[in-house]
């Protein structure tokens, strides 16, 4: 079953109008597109913090230190797993989002009592409106942090100028700034990807360099719903039958400035988010940005919830049939909703037959418009 949080479609849509920015912070965005962003890694040896390496300015770093000692104190920092929380700081921005992560080394016969012993690594960046404006983000850094697991093992890190500290200084653009760099792209083509996302289409990006492959990929992971249902199964069965069918394929041809796109499919809900993504882009704001992804999907969650709702009322009377085709005429997602209701209900005859009821009602509908 999908979970929601948005209330309404203008809610979720508007983000960039709430009070979570206030004037004075949007118009430090709009200045660059760098935020501010530091790094500090620490070893780590039974209760002390040795500082290896940071970015921060040096009134700023002992107030972090204290701020992680206390919380490894408290066993709040588990092995591989980061927390992200606000910490006041000597900072220009005061308060800022700061992911911190443990990475425990490995136990080896000379050091049998190692357990614990490690690497602190912390990413600040931002203000406290930024990293912790979206759930994801202490995810997409544990995975960049496993990162560094490897360089991590020499001896006094002696590669701290020719591996670690590159690995570090890059953090915010490798792991905050694509999906930023994808809407840069595409422009107001970004509803074709958000279409795509949806509907399980495969996109092939070509005549670009490798970072620009990367950044559409995780753009379309980021906007996908695969992984938020319990049928699973069947939305990888779907994402399998459509991946197989070629023509589909949504092609980003980067050869071109701004770029060629081929077999594109949108809807009005797509549509609808255009602008809320330029919006944020033309901020330089790739917090909010991330934060308006996910808003996307929520409200696309909600209305699959209504859909299977309808559908499992429309079994037993023809009214709510009728409110259902009144729903799929409204959302303007109408298609990607039927598609993925197609796919987790692919084993209930009835609830197909719905489906199918409702499937026929849209292209009537496709037809009369055009």
């Amino acid at each position: 079953m999908f979970t929601s949080q948005t209330s309404s479609f203008q809610d979720s849509i508007d983000v960039e109008e709430r009070d979570d920015f206030d004037s004075d912070e949007i118009a430090g965005y709009s200045q660059k597109i760098q935020l501010n962003c530091y790094y500090t890694i620490y070893l780590y040896q039974g209760t002390s913090l040795t500082l290896i390496d940071s970015s921060l300015p040096s009134e700023a770093e002992p107030e972090l230190r204290t701020y992680i000692s206390r919380r490894l104190s408290k066993g709040a920092l588990l092995g591989g797993m980061g927390n992200i929380a606000t910490v006041d700081l000597s900072l220009p921005e005061q308060a800022v989002g700061c992911y911190c992560c443990l990475l425990e080394q490995e136990r080896s016969p000379e050091q049998p009592d190692a357990d614990g012993n490690g690497y602190v690594i912390c990413f600040m960046g931002g203000s406290e409106k930024g990293l912790n404006l979206y759930p994801f983000a202490s995810l997409e850094l544990d995975k960049y942090v496993q990162g560094l697991h490897s360089s991590l093992q020499t001896p006094e890190l002696q590669n701290l100028e020719t591996e670690v500290r590159p690995y570090l200084t890059q953090w915010y653009e490798e792991s905050v700034m694509h999906i930023y760099r994808v809407v840069q792209l595409v422009q107001s083509n970004i509803s074709f990807l958000l279409h795509a996302a949806l509907s399980h289409t495969h996109v092939e990006v070509i005549n670009s360099d490798e970072r620009t492959k990367a950044d559409v990929s995780r753009f379309i992971k980021a906007a996908s719903l695969q992984g938020l249902s319990q049928q699973d199964t069947t939305a990888a069965s779907l994402c399998k039958a459509m991946s197989e069918d070629t023509q589909s394929d949504l092609i980003i041809d980067c050869s071109t400035s701004p770029p060629t796109l081929a077999n594109t499919v949108s809807n009005r809900f797509c549509d609808d988010w255009i602008q809320a993504f330029l919006n944020a882009a033309e901020r330089c704001n790739p917090f909010l940005l991330r934060q308006i992804l996910e808003n996307f999907k929520l409200k696309a969650i909600q209305d699959m919830n209504s859909l299977k709702r309808f559908v499992r009322q429309a079994e037993m009377s023809h009214y709510a049939l009728f409110r259902c085709c009144q729903f799929l005429q409204g959302c303007g997602n109408g298609d990607v909703l039927l598609q993925n209701a197609r796919a987790e209900h692919s084993d209930l005859p009835e609830a197909c037959s719905i489906i199918t009821v409702l499937e026929e009602f849209l292209l009537e509908q496709s037809q009369a418009q055009a």
